[in-house]
């Protein structure tokens, strides 16, 4: 009877914990939901060497994509990040691709001239811009920033390029 009464004990403890868990990890996301993220001031730099910073997209809705040549996904979204471009840069989207600090520059510039990318792209040679927005490993990651300079979402991986195409509608609309 007594190992009985432990073991129902130890579920109970269990059951516990997980109630607790769960509502941690909800009050963990509604906070990181509605506190919003304000871009750092940094500098990027194009391929032709011309200098965009945070202060000239004020006012803009901006994709930011961390990405690199030797990443098969970062490859397979590119033509579907070109799309989104030519579709929303007369509504007043930028985009500007980063090139991870471990990506050589040659590939980057092949890369850009063979697929003929129609946005800026930008070298991030000793990985400043990575460590600025949130000390960014892995690509690609995608950040949307609305016109008054905060993220709006963060996508790690491949988005949803529907889901995107919504934001971007609300976010070009406001």
């Amino acid at each position: 009877m007594q190992e009985t009464s432990a073991v129902s004990s130890r579920r109970r403890g269990l059951t516990i914990l997980a109630l607790v868990a769960i509502v941690l990890i909800a009050a963990v996301g509604y906070f990181s939901l509605t506190k919003k993220e304000t871009i750092p001031d940094v500098t990027f730099i194009d391929l032709q060497g011309q200098r965009i910073t945070t202060q000239d997209l004020r006012g803009k809705v901006t994709i930011l994509n961390f990405w690199a040549t030797s990443c098969t996904t970062c490859v397979k979204e590119m033509p579907e990040l070109v799309d989104t471009y030519e579709k929303y840069k007369g509504k007043g989207l930028e985009l500007i691709a980063v090139a991870m600090a471990y990506d050589p520059p040659n590939y980057v510039l092949n890369f850009v001239e063979t697929r003929k990318l129609p946005f800026t792209v930008s070298l991030d040679s000793r990985g400043e811009l990575a460590r600025a927005f949130g000390d960014i490993k892995l690509t690609p990651t995608t950040l949307v920033i609305d016109k008054q300079g905060q993220v709006i979402k963060r996508y790690v991986g491949e988005p949803d390029f529907d889901t995107l195409h919504r934001l971007l509608d609300t976010a070009l609309a406001g």
